[in-house]
């Protein structure tokens, strides 16, 4: 099975982001040639990719692509289509992997980072085939986020790419010119930047500002998006009503928004405010009850993936 000429992906680097690049990608009848230098790589890529494979099947997708794992890189990458990166978020690292895979696979083959912040055009700067290399960026967990952002300079790669993630259900963003941390994530570093300030005043604590979200607008989120939700503040006079109106209130809040110092004293308070709100539940237990419920909001918005073609 093809998309987008893409039989076979080389996921390198198989921790939890790579791991469920690999699911997701298996899932629409792709095959998957893993690798990653952790001790017991393989074992926690399969232990994930099954579980991540029953929830996507919940979803309608049930490919049967075939998954290899390979102790060294250049078997991983051998015969790949596409490269999905998804090595540590150290810059450094990145730039010599990328050139070293850059060296590795055909011309035509896509190479797409997974990095949450780092610039594409530093960290392409060993590769000789500078324009087959792109960012995209999933929020995790990407077997059920739809967001992909991708950052590139050729066109025609860019465009193929995000055809091909589409065809996996996937909503790809092209940013117009790449920035630190591309789009949702300064989106959502702005939101903590002021959780972390109202935290430190003493104005709330960890359990009521994540209550705030979960409870209030980011319901609404996951609808729309703030500027068509302000939209629908507007009434029948829509955006134009709301900014006339209400924009100076948004101003003066702009304005009083906080610089936080996250000191060690802010760190210790929110990590002991997460634990309590954790209520004893570990990692694996917080993220099966965000899976459970990210299923039912992609099942009732029906924005899960696309049955395999």
């Amino acid at each position: 099975m093809a998309v987008e000429g893409v039989r076979r992906v080389a996921v390198v680097g198989s921790g939890t982001v790579g791991a469920s690049w690999a699911a997701l990608f298996l899932a629409h009848g792709l095959d998957v040639a893993a690798t990653d230098p952790a001790p017991d790589a393989e074992k926690r890529l399969r232990r994930f990719v099954e579980r991540a494979q029953r929830q996507l099947a919940e979803l309608g997708c049930r490919g049967t692509g075939r998954l290899e794992y390979h102790a060294g890189l250049a078997e991983a990458l051998a015969g790949a289509d596409l490269v999905q990166e998804n090595a540590p978020e150290d810059e450094a690292v990145k730039v010599r992997l990328l050139a070293e895979i850059d060296g590795l696979v055909p011309p035509e083959a896509i190479v797409a980072s997974s990095t949450s912040a780092l610039l594409r055009s530093r960290i392409v700067a060993d590769c000789r085939h500078k324009g087959r290399h792109i960012v995209a960026h999933p929020f995790n967990p990407p077997h059920l986020m739809p967001l992909v952002e991708i950052v590139g300079d050729d066109e025609a790669v860019v465009a193929r790419a995000c055809r091909f993630y589409a065809a996996l259900g996937r909503k790809p963003l092209v940013l117009r010119r790449e920035v630190e941390g591309h789009l949702a994530n300064r989106l959502a570093s702005a939101l903590f930047r002021e959780a972390v300030s109202l935290i430190e005043q003493g104005v709330a604590g960890v359990e009521d500002v994540d209550a705030a979200v979960s409870q209030g607008p980011g319901l609404r989120w996951a609808i729309m998006g703030p500027c068509l939700l302000y939209h629908l503040g507007g009434g029948t006079g829509g955006i134009a009503h709301y900014l006339e109106h209400l924009g100076p209130s948004q101003a003066r809040r702009w304005a009083s928004l906080g610089s936080p110092t996250f000191g060690p004293e802010a760190r210790a308070r929110i990590a002991e405010g997460v634990l309590a709100e954790a209520a004893g539940r570990s990692v694996e237990e917080l993220e099966e009850e965000r899976d459970r419920a990210l299923l039912g909001i992609l099942r009732l918005l029906g924005r899960g993936p696309a049955e395999e073609p």
